[in-house]
């Protein structure tokens, strides 16, 4: 499966680092490069692709504002030198950040996240709650059916029109639906909405660094107007 990427950065060297390490993955196909948002933005109303490489402070257009005009928003993986910024991004259903200067390593990981989201978004899965097991929810994928402990689930991300579920040994799980209506299920349980974007188990919430959740390799913002109940939890362990 080959994947259309475009790459919109005001940097030079920003452009060889990416290109390079596009060029190592077969999956991924480069098939335009943008030095400024404004002709990214003409390129991609009419061509959609599949991944978005998209620097955040640009001259004229920002990255986000570019994000939040698009019609259609491909998924996208910030690359950027400000990390709080990059958090804002989530709200516009940015799968992953990439920190300047980009280490190999990383990108490896974020390209690797998005290539296994749009596998999995094909399987049209979906979750409700397990009638037999109160305390577990029911995945159906195709003609394959899993009861999946509540648990296990560490946190689970909204995405635009899709949601993926979380869970212990590195699993994940594509499932159709907004994030608002998949909650419902969560939130019936000991799960708290920390963000716009996510929602967690409070069983993972042992700290937070610079309005950060950290579970294992994840890092998940928390928003403002979500501060308060998070830190009561913290306060309660």
């Amino acid at each position: 499966m080959k994947y259309n990427c475009v790459i919109v950065d005001d940097e030079p060297l920003a452009h060889e680092a990416l290109e390079g390490y596009i060029n190592k993955f077969e999956e991924l196909v480069l098939v335009r490069k943008f030095f400024n948002a404004v002709e990214a933005e003409k390129y991609l109303t009419s061509n959609p692709v599949d991944i978005l490489f998209l620097d955040i402070q640009m001259p004229e257009l920002t990255g986000l504002e570019l994000l939040e005009r698009l019609p259609e928003k491909p998924i996208t993986i910030l690359t950027t030198a400000f990390r709080d910024f990059a958090l804002a991004g989530f709200e516009l259903g940015v799968l992953d950040y990439l920190l300047k200067p980009i280490k190999s390593e990383r990108f490896n990981s974020a390209v690797s996240r998005v290539i296994e989201f749009l596998l999995l978004r094909k399987s049209g899965t979906q979750v409700t709650e397990d009638p037999n097991q109160p305390k577990n929810i029911v995945i159906k994928t195709g003609t394959k059916t899993l009861s999946l402990s509540l648990a296990s689930v560490t946190h689970i991300q909204g995405l635009k029109d899709y949601s993926i579920v979380y869970a212990d040994d590195n699993k994940k799980y594509v499932i159709k639906g907004y994030l608002k209506v998949i909650g419902k299920i969560f939130n019936k349980h000991d799960f708290i909405r920390v963000h716009k974007s996510f929602i967690v188990s409070k069983m993972c919430i042992k700290n937070i660094d610079r309005y950060k959740i950290e579970i294992g390799s994840y890092s998940i913002p928390v928003g403002r107007v979500f501060r308060d109940d998070v830190m009561s939890i913290l306060r309660s362990h």
